[in-house]
């Protein structure tokens, strides 16, 4: 299927048909047998083939202190036709189940025949080998007799020789497109120079054709690269939209019904193309995603906010020898929502630690063997910055260079192919963690949503929750580094809102590239932040669902700020008897009000965590916010100017929303035991796939809600 995008070549990239092989079976065969095993020998070693990789096992050898792993290409008859060679050692650190060891073997080229052997040592005494183990690792995905999966990269012709150039990406991503129905490639953006950001849409038996519906799937996302010379992670999500897109496996035709992958192939398509971490202009993008200074953050950011995507994972290569195969890490920032921050463990440590201990990979936290100060709590890195956007996620950083546990990899081939396969099996993992765990998944973030917008709790503005090594005997040796809140960038009281000056709204920013000015306006927007615009400036209620990323850019405190803006604290706490008639901009916080509430032409309304007695009622209102509150009596807004949030509210009584005018009115997790209508608004309500419940019946606009 086609979109919006920019199309290199538009024929099919049959000349780079790789060479491949026949599939080898699940799991080969003993070379030989002894009649009896020496002392110390490894014993029942078997050969499992994966995509790229192969897992071996054996039980282990009791006392010893590590195992090496050998392997050896043979010919069909089993003779060899290169030298042996140490392709790995296992230590016990390397996974969680130390009682069944097991090793993902990488960096061969897929579809040759080996043979493999094991052997245990006490310090550094070798014991003897075990017996040989041959089989044929698996060929590269596709059939290269049937179009579309005949398609290969420019880095799986080369056999990882050479990494995909920009103009094979685009070529080979056009070709997928127009030969799949399974897949949509949209651009989401431009780089500085102008190349193309493209993102993969994939779902079966199509993808859902708008943004919008592709949010109401549940969508997952996977970011392959934002450090220009960090390519490995593209080069895996590249081969898996080719499986994706035309494999008719049970698992992928599940997985493609129940929901919408997004891949980004390359953000830093400047970068990559140049072979720099930053982008042209030299800014690392992986700290810009909250301030979007450049064209490439500023458009993931806005897909993010028109996607919606409820997980995802985000592509890296880490420059440390000694550390695990996959470090990988949460949202740590202290403003992230527990329940982002708990579920996003849990897919690391309660679903990545144990398949990787299956198939013989190792994840480990981010940081682990001597990592330094890495995985704090900035938030202008995606991962943070997702993780403030209340999306389940993790940061995956491939260990660059195969050091002691993968001493092969002096091969620049090898190395970067165990790089790739590895990234190729965690984002697997990703999918089927995403398919097996949606409730949690969504669950944790209709939970996150509700608690942002009561604007509760202390606001930390750099800051992050501790990662333990865990479990014991843990798979890294070292947690990335404390990275505890200081007293001076805590504040206790949050306030209800930021005040902006025109100025600071709509002046001119020049912190981005040269020629390219964008406004605080803009900016916010891109975010998908709502905001209230008074006779005197502009307001940003926190009651928000991006409550805690809103202060790290208006606040004075904020360390890497947009504009140092006004905090605005409640006008109204505690007991209020009688009629309330708002006039000018009230913000109500954890108060009691007994009596009608009536919001006035121009006026605004902010209340969290209160109480009302009697109807609240908003006619042509500048912005109303009713979050985390109580309404015992009917809710009716209508006319309103500016943006329309209710969320998380229990209303004991009818709700309209109609004839607003202006962003879609946000209608979410509300208990309403009267009907829910919505009418002739500009732009018809959304719920952020958070359901309301309505005991009464749910009319036109809200109808879906």
């Amino acid at each position: 299927m086609r979109d919006r995008r920019t199309t290199i070549f538009s024929v099919l990239l049959a000349a780079t048909l790789a060479t491949t092989f026949a599939p080898a079976p699940a799991l080969a065969d003993p070379a030989g047998v002894t009649a009896q095993a020496e002392p110390n020998q490894v014993k029942n070693l078997t050969v499992v083939q994966g995509d790229g990789y192969a897992t071996l096992a054996w039980t282990p050898v009791e006392g010893a202190t590590d195992y090496q792993i050998e392997r050896t290409p043979v010919a069909a008859d089993g003779s060899a036709t290169g030298p042996a060679v140490i392709t790995g050692v296992w230590r016990p650190n390397r996974q969680i189940n130390n009682e069944s060891p097991t090793f993902a073997d990488a960096g061969f080229n897929p579809g040759t025949q080996f043979q493999w052997r094991v052997r245990a040592r006490f310090g550094t005494t070798a014991q003897p080998y075990s017996e040989p183990v041959s089989g044929t690792t698996s060929a590269p995905w596709g059939d290269p007799n049937v179009p579309g999966e005949n398609l290969r990269t420019q880095w799986e012709t080369t056999l990882a020789a050479q990494y995909t150039s920009d103009v094979n990406e685009y070529a080979y991503t056009a070709a997928l497109d127009a030969a799949s129905d399974r897949v949509r490639v949209t651009e989401i953006g431009k780089t500085v120079l102008g190349r193309p950001i493209n993102m993969f849409v994939l779902g079966y038996p199509t993808p859902p054709a708008t943004a919008e519906a592709v949010a109401k799937t549940s969508p997952l996302l996977i970011n392959c690269n934002v450090h220009g010379n960090e390519p490995g992670d593209r080069e895996a999500c590249l081969i898996m939209a080719r499986k994706l897109a035309f494999s008719n496996d049970a698992r992928t035709i599940d997985l493609l019904s129940h929901t919408t992958v997004l891949i980004v192939p390359t953000i830093n398509g400047d970068g990559r193309a140049a072979n720099t971490r930053g982008n042209s202009t030299g800014q690392d993008l992986n700290r810009d995603y909250s301030l979007i200074r450049q064209p490439e953050t500023a458009a993931f950011v806005q897909m993010l906010r028109d996607y919606h995507p409820v997980a995802s994972y985000d592509g890296h290569e880490f420059g440390n020898s000694s550390a695990g195969d996959l470090p990988m890490l949460p949202p740590r920032h202290q403003n992230v929502a527990q329940s982002i921050f708990d579920e996003s463990q849990h897919m690391i440590e309660g679903h990545m630690y144990t398949e990787g201990a299956k198939d013989g990979w190792w994840p480990c936290p981010y940081g682990c063997n001597g990592g330094g100060s890495v995985g704090l709590s900035e938030e202008t890195i995606l991962r943070n910055t997702a993780g403030l956007k209340n999306v389940v996620n993790s940061l995956l950083e491939l260990r660059s260079s195969g050091g002691t546990t993968r001493p092969d990899e002096g091969n620049t081939a090898n190395n970067r192919r165990r790089k790739t396969y590895s990234a190729l099996w965690t984002f697997n993992q990703f999918l089927d963690y995403h398919r097996a765990n949606l409730k949690e998944i969504t669950t944790a973030r209709a939970d996150a949503i509700t608690f942002q917008v009561s604007n509760t709790g202390r606001i930390v503005f750099r800051g992050s929750r501790p990662i333990e090594a865990h479990p014991a005997p843990h798979p890294g040796e070292a947690p990335p580094p404390i990275d505890a809140p200081k007293d001076n960038l805590i504040l206790d009281t949050a306030p209800c809102a930021y005040k902006l000056t025109e100025e600071q709204y709509h002046g001119a920013r020049t912190d981005g590239p040269a020629g390219r000015v964008t406004t605080v306006a803009e900016r916010i927007a891109a975010h998908g932040w709502q905001v209230v615009k008074t006779s005197d400036g502009y307001v940003v209620p926190l009651a928000q669902p991006e409550r805690g990323l809103i202060p790290l850019l208006l606040d004075g405190l904020g360390v890497e700020k947009l504009v140092d803006a006004e905090r605005v604290y409640p006008t109204l706490t505690g007991k209020h008897n009688g009629k309330l008639v708002v006039s000018g901009f009230a913000c109500l916080k954890d108060a009691t009000v007994t009596g009608p509430v009536r919001v006035q032409p121009g006026a605004t309304l902010v209340a969290t965590g209160t109480s009302f007695t009697g109807p609240v009622e908003a006619t042509g209102a500048a912005g109303v916010f009713l979050t985390d509150s109580k309404v015992v009596g009917p809710v009716r807004v209508t006319g309103t100017t500016g943006p329309v949030v209710v969320v998380d509210a229990t209303v004991d009584g009818p709700v309209v929303v109609s004839d607003n005018r202006a962003n879609a009115p946000l209608v979410a997790a509300n208990t309403v035991t009267g009907p829910l209508e919505c009418s002739g608004n500009a732009a018809a309500p959304v719920n952020l796939e958070v359901a309301n419940s309505v005991q009464g019946p749910k009319r036109d606009q809200c109808a879906s809600l």
